[in-house]
């Protein structure tokens, strides 16, 4: 038997939310529903409903980072018990039996991963997202929130999190490596974090200084302002990694050479628009250039254990549901200190 519950949802690329009724399925034996406590506000949400990727299935409720709790386990479920305070990331199934899979990689499927939210489940029916008061996941899908982390600051970690720490790690941030870090919003304040928890000397490379303090205050050992045109020249070579976070288009040639000698740049943000470098930028220091998305289940759990033991959440705006429009606009602006993660108890009064 299907749950009904409520959700936000918006009718095309040019509407504002609404609130309606949404169809959870019943429980298999491998799912586990979950009453969701909090969402968080990902810009990539914002690109799907607007549909700046193209793709975009109507009627959409987005969200894919949640954390809630367990209400419901399948026969087969051995890892949750009702009561327990999980999360859901960007995915909610996959083949499980391709190489990717097995590997722990999931999200790189090679019979495509399944989007929390406008993606195909495996009865072709579309995905809905965590901007609602339910959902089913199979089990797989689902990491444990560690006992003592706030729920709420945790939320953003299920993708700002792991989309970070995941390239971090994999190209060696730690004690004696330089790490710049391109933008300081949602995702870039929590590389901040993560970064100078792994032992790294960070920089943080935003465009003004108006987020100095707060960047300083997140572990970053400097904070340079871009707009100085001067920042390019003082620290050309200066570093072994650079993450960019940003989502929108940035002069990829200028922060190329702010890489050292073998040195990578990782592009974690999505830009609608195309991006292009000079390909001398990276023959001339045998630089890198590199893309990254979000871990599979396994890192993703041991990013949230590592963030737990160094005391690393996101810094969010906590908000009803009725303010999602509003914030949309904000998150665009750069108007959001850090993340907003949604109060969806709040959906009973704005339905």
């Amino acid at each position: 038997m299907t749950t009904t519950i409520t959700a936000l949802q918006a009718d095309s690329a040019e509407s504002s939310f609404t609130t309606r009724s949404l169809e959870r399925r019943s429980v298999r034996a491998d799912d586990v529903r979950i009453a969701i406590r909090y969402a968080g506000i990902c810009h990539s949400d914002i690109h799907q409903v607007r549909d700046e990727w193209g793709g975009t299935s109507f009627p959409i409720t987005p969200g894919h980072e949640i954390v809630g709790d367990v209400v419901e386990v399948g026969s087969d479920v051995t890892d949750f018990t009702v009561g327990d305070t999980v999360g859901v990331g960007c995915f909610v199934d996959s083949c499980m039996e391709c190489e990717a899979c097995k590997a722990g990689e999931e999200q790189f499927c090679s019979q495509g991963v399944v989007g929390t939210y406008n993606g195909q489940d495996k009865d072709g029916e579309t995905t809905h997202g965590g901007y609602s008061q339910q959902i089913v996941v199979r089990d797989h899908f689902v990491v444990n929130i560690p006992e003592g982390m706030d729920p709420a600051a945790a939320t953003p970690l299920l993708c700002a999190g792991i989309t970070t720490y995941a390239p971090l790690k994999r190209y060696g941030a730690g004690p004696g490596v330089s790490v710049g870090v391109i933008g300081m919003g949602g995702l870039g304040h929590v590389a901040v974090k993560i970064a100078a928890a792994m032992g790294a000397e960070v920089t943080v490379l935003s465009r003004t200084d108006s987020k100095k303090e707060d960047g300083l205050s997140f572990g970053a050992s400097a904070y340079r302002a871009t707009e100085d045109g001067s920042v390019f020249k003082d620290l050309a070579g200066s570093f072994d990694l650079i993450i960019n976070t940003v989502g929108a288009s940035v002069s990829l040639d200028s922060f190329l050479g702010l890489l050292g000698i073998g040195g990578t740049m990782v592009n974690l943000g999505a830009p609608s628009e195309e991006q292009s470098f000079q390909m001398f930028s990276l023959l001339t220091m045998r630089r890198n250039y590199a893309g990254s998305m979000v871990g599979g289940l396994a890192e993703t759990q041991e990013m949230l254990d590592f963030c737990a033991k160094h005391n690393i959440t996101s810094t969010i705006e906590l908000i009803n549901a009725d303010q999602v429009d509003d914030y949309y606009e904000k998150v665009v602006s750069g108007d959001v200190r850090y993340r907003a993660v949604i109060d969806i108890a709040s959906l009973d009064t704005a339905a």
